[in-house]
């Protein structure tokens, strides 16, 4: 049989035959399974394709299975406290917890602690990073999701306390879930609530496109691919499924089924912990606490397949097979090493790895001068805002004020490239 394309991963509270199961997503024959402990909800990532992590529920570490070695727990990530949210960047570089309401961001490469962010007021309950690894989402008991931008988090400067570029604070009641989209900082955000509402937010701005109220808190929420629909697991059991392409005009609106694309799935018999949708946006995973795992076609709202197991499902997801899992030979292209527990572990006495070097981007502390490149990259964005009427006034000045800007730029360009030609004959000229 040849490897699936996409499978589901998938974990229960009990832990009795395995902690994590992956399952052919179409037909829910189970393919492999991972011992060791059970994992917690909203804790269970891929690195890189070549580990899967858990965090052990109720305990202070997280389980690591190298992807193709199922029956061999490899590596127990000793942390300050209990996990109770844990994600991946999916570039593979870091790797992002929650402990109690703090925020522990790894270097994965060096296992280094670059950050401890304190900024939520309560524990955290969800952790989500964009497609392009460029920020990342969190969510807590105190009603709050904060938006945080990764470059910001890791430089180096120990004056600089890192900020959340955006508070999303528009829940009156503790975040359960977050999803969010593709198209990297351009992305849309869902936030889903005990207060019994789903926001869809904006990542860029920050800015609320949308809040739908529902009868019942939201456990879980996700988008399809092509963001057409929001799919939402309320704690009794339906998953709505909400239009994004409707022709209302209203921000707020209260959920009703229609012939518009609002719809219920009926099935489970307790809350909905989690929820995925398949690549081509046909099929619907979901997980609940009433010990199954459902597969629903999207179209017909008919659930297809429904998986039995010991205990309250806490993590299923859809995901693209990973190309090592179903190759017991291959190893992973990078050893993990032991991950520090400490901002400084030198100062803690837990000893610094040698024979390597860590380099990382740290601010200017000074104003540099702009770049000839920089300064056409300023003239560009001028030139491209010619809707705004503060800048270029109307009619002939717009055209005469484009054309200076034009001829500006052809000059700068031209000045950067006599300087890089300069440059090359200065390099290679023989000494």
């Amino acid at each position: 049989m040849s490897a699936p394309i996409e499978i589901v991963l998938s974990t229960d509270s009990a832990g009795q035959l395995w902690n994590c199961a992956v399952l052919e997503l179409h037909s829910g024959a189970n393919l492999l399974a991972y011992r060791g402990g059970n994992t917690s909800s909203r804790s269970l990532t891929v690195l890189n394709g070549e580990y899967i992590l858990g965090a052990q529920l109720g305990k202070n570490f997280i389980n690591v299975w190298e992807i193709q070695r199922k029956d061999q727990l490899q590596q127990k990530i000793v942390c300050p406290g209990i996990v109770t949210c844990l994600t991946a960047s999916p570039n593979g570089l870091y790797l992002v917890a929650g402990i109690a309401d703090a925020i522990y961001l790894w270097e994965v490469s060096s296992g280094n602690l670059l950050a401890i962010l304190s900024r939520h007021y309560q524990d955290l309950t969800c952790l989500r990073f964009s497609d392009d690894s460029s920020h990342f989402i969190s969510g807590g008991k105190d009603n709050l999701a904060l938006v945080w931008s990764l470059a910001s988090v890791v430089q180096l400067d120990p004056s600089h306390t890192p900020e959340p570029r955006h508070v999303l604070s528009r829940h009156s009641l503790p975040i359960t879930d977050i999803h969010c989209g593709l198209m990297g900082p351009q992305a849309r955000v869902a936030t889903a609530s005990l207060d019994q509402t789903v926001k869809l937010w904006e990542l860029s701005s920050g800015e609320m496109l949308l809040s739908v109220l529902f009868d019942v808190g939201i456990m879980s929420v996700t988008l399809d691919p092509c963001e057409y629909y929001l799919f939402c697991g309320g704690s009794d059991g339906g998953i709505f499924q909400v239009s994004l392409c409707s022709q209302s005009l209203s921000r707020d609106k209260t959920f009703q089924s229609d012939n518009e694309g609002n719809q219920v799935f009926k099935g489970h018999r307790n809350l909905v912990t989690c929820l995925s949708v398949s690549m081509d946006g046909t099929l619907l995973l979901s997980g609940s606490h009433d010990e199954t795992i459902r597969l629903w076609d999207i179209q017909s709202k008919q659930s297809i397949r429904s998986i039995n197991n010991k205990g309250p499902v806490t993590n299923a997801l859809i995901i693209p097979a990973p190309a090592n899992m179903f190759l017991p030979d291959s190893r992973p292209g990078i050893l993990l090493p032991r991950f520090s527990r400490h901002l400084n572990p030198s100062e803690q006495g837990e000893g610094v790895e040698t024979g390597g070097v860590c380099l990382r981007l740290a601010p200017h502390t000074q104003a540099q001068k702009e770049t000839y490149l920089e300064k056409a990259d300023k003239l560009y964005s001028i030139m491209s805002a010619v809707t705004d009427k503060s800048v270029f006034g109307d009619g002939e000045n717009t055209k005469v004020r484009v054309s200076e800007l034009e001829e500006e730029v052809r000059t700068l360009k031209k000045v950067n490239k006599d300087l890089y030609d300069f440059s090359t004959q200065l390099l290679t000229k023989p000494s």
